[in-house]
């Protein structure tokens, strides 16, 4: 099946396609800030458009009666709670059994959790998140091995579990779902780079032992540093599981070594900044302080501070609820042993000015697209 025979694209979905693919390169260095403000103006404008947004319009009928292992790297991120329940109710409705497995961000956790999957017997898992591929070198705990479950023939996919879409080299994954990180980093650090007039300082958050975090943060690092009058001030690597016991004491530890030079914090994940705000409050930050600007997932609480015009400015938001349709597609087409779908849905900024654009959720980045139908339709469901 040919990738043009999947997609259905208007007009603004290819100019955006076409422009992931230049957002994709390497900024050019030492712009000024009347340079880096126009090139940054271009990437927002594209990346906050409403409407246009592609979907899946064909593949296989629904395969009966699957029973699916949901293994989730921690239900606490908002993004990845909007994108399970998402390919819970697209299993609804192609009906399958999900059973869901939560590490909660633990490692020590891994293993344990898989062997319990492996007694569930499934014929089919999603793994949600990285920490079942790449474990953590810091904790002495390396990538999990798959094998096992390809030796029984069970099928392998996964959501944001590699920083790329498609099959994860050197693993059973068939196919990972996810945005092109480096256009969501480099929406994100653009977003900064207007705000602040091309005189950003900027504190980066990381998590080291997830690829996928790392891919964003460094990439948003590039763009800022292109800047000539922006600066990284620091590059921080706090664990996603240890934002609720570190958050809070970091800022305020931010906020003294920077001052006033502190214009943006930018993170891989809104996670981090759940935990920031309340420091902020409390150190009499202004609303128009410190600016924080996520580069995915486009969690409910993230939607809610921009809405709120409380210190998040925007979040460039995965259609996450979309992702977890496509999950289970993807799950299908590997059992009907079709190919899977190729299919790659582009993230948008959101803001205060678009969050509730084409009448969607004010919560949720979920695309006017009809992709729900859609499904149903190829399904026969």
């Amino acid at each position: 099946m040919s990738h043009s025979s999947v997609l259905r694209m208007s007009a603004a979905a290819l100019v955006l396609g076409a422009a992931s693919m230049a957002w994709g390169q390497s900024p050019k260095p030492g712009l000024s800030p009347g340079q880096a403000v126009a090139e940054a103006k271009a990437v927002v404008d594209l990346a906050i458009r409403c409407g246009g947004e592609p979907r899946v319009d064909a593949g296989p009928p629904a395969v009966s009666g699957r029973n699916i292992a949901l293994v989730i790297e921690d239900l606490r991120n908002g993004g990845v709670l909007a994108a399970s329940l998402g390919l819970r109710e697209a299993a609804a409705v192609i009906g399958w059994n999900v059973k869901v497995f939560d590490l909660g961000g633990i490692v020590a956790k891994r293993d344990k959790v898989m062997q319990d999957v492996m007694a569930f017997g499934p014929d089919g898992i999603a793994l949600m998140g990285g920490l079942t591929l790449e474990g953590s070198a810091t904790k002495g705990y390396g990538p999990y091995d798959l094998t096992p479950f390809e030796r029984r023939g069970i099928v392998l996919v996964s959501w944001h579990a590699n920083p790329w879409p498609g099959p994860i080299a050197g693993t059973p994954v068939r196919t990972n779902v996810t945005s092109d990180p480096l256009l969501v980093a480099r929406m994100a650090a653009s977003k900064a780079i207007l705000e602040s007039g091309g005189r950003a300082g900027v504190v980066i958050f990381t998590d080291s032992k997830l690829q996928m975090a790392m891919t964003k943060s460094n990439a948003m690092a590039e763009v800022i540093r292109a800047c000539k009058d922006c600066q990284v001030l620091e590059m921080m690597d706090i664990g996603m599981e240890e934002t609720g016991a570190r958050m809070a004491g970091v800022t305020a530890e931010l906020l003294k070594r920077h001052g006033k030079r502190w214009t943006h914090a930018l993170a891989p994940n809104d996670i981090y900044f759940d935990h920031m705000v309340p420091t902020l409050i409390t150190a009499q930050q202004a609303a128009d302080g410190v600016r924080l600007i996520s580069g995915g997932d486009g969690s409910s609480s993230a939607f809610l501070r921009i809405a709120a015009k409380s210190f998040q400015t925007a979040t460039a938001a995965d259609p996450l609820n979309q992702q977890g349709w496509q999950t289970i597609d993807e799950l299908n087409r590997l059992f009907a042993r079709v190919a899977t779908s190729g299919f790659v849905g582009p993230p948008r900024l959101v803001t205060a000015d678009n969050i509730a654009c084409g009448g969607e959720q004010r919560t949720l980045y979920d695309p006017g697209n009809g992709y729900r139908d859609a499904y149903r339709r190829i399904w026969k469901r």
